[in-house]
């Protein structure tokens, strides 16, 4: 396969399977939803992209050597700081809300970043895990919650 359609194929499933887990999401009304997961692991696997081939025509000395990790690094970095805003404490009630949803964000974003670097298997296997574990931990809330007011 062409070296650019390939890449086309590595956005593109990156989309698809942040955009499954965003679905979920947005099918359970939460705050972040389809649009953001998608974006952010379409952009994670642009990331990544552009750090192992972007900078191929560029010449190098025997004293410079580039390290296609660092950009990947720095994804991981800003979805962090991206998730750190969805988490909200309210002193009053002693609750912390939006960990999720930030582990979500971030998890898609590692998600993005192995389609980026052409690992579909382990993207669809991480991809599964997520909405199975999703989907686990809205049945717990759900079992739970009827227990509760059962007492």
């Amino acid at each position: 396969m062409d070296l650019e359609l390939e890449l086309i194929l590595r956005i593109a499933v990156a989309a698809i399977l942040g955009g499954l887990i965003g679905l979920e999401r947005e099918c359970r009304s939460k705050e972040v939803g389809f649009r953001t997961h998608f974006l952010v692991a379409l952009g994670s696997a642009l990331f990544m992209i552009v750090s192992a081939y972007g900078f191929d025509g560029v010449q190098m000395s025997e004293f410079h050597r580039w390290d296609v990790s660092r950009i990947a690094a720095q994804v991981v970095t800003g979805i962090g700081f991206i998730g750190a805003g969805t988490i909200i404490f309210r002193r009053e009630e002693n609750i912390v809300s939006g960990l999720t949803t930030a582990s979500g964000v971030w998890v898609v974003s590692a998600i993005g970043l192995a389609c980026g670097g052409g690992m579909y298997l382990l993207a669809v296997a991480g991809t599964l895990l997520v909405l199975a574990g999703l989907e686990a931990g809205f049945l717990i809330n759900k079992i739970r919650s009827k227990v509760t007011k059962e007492k």
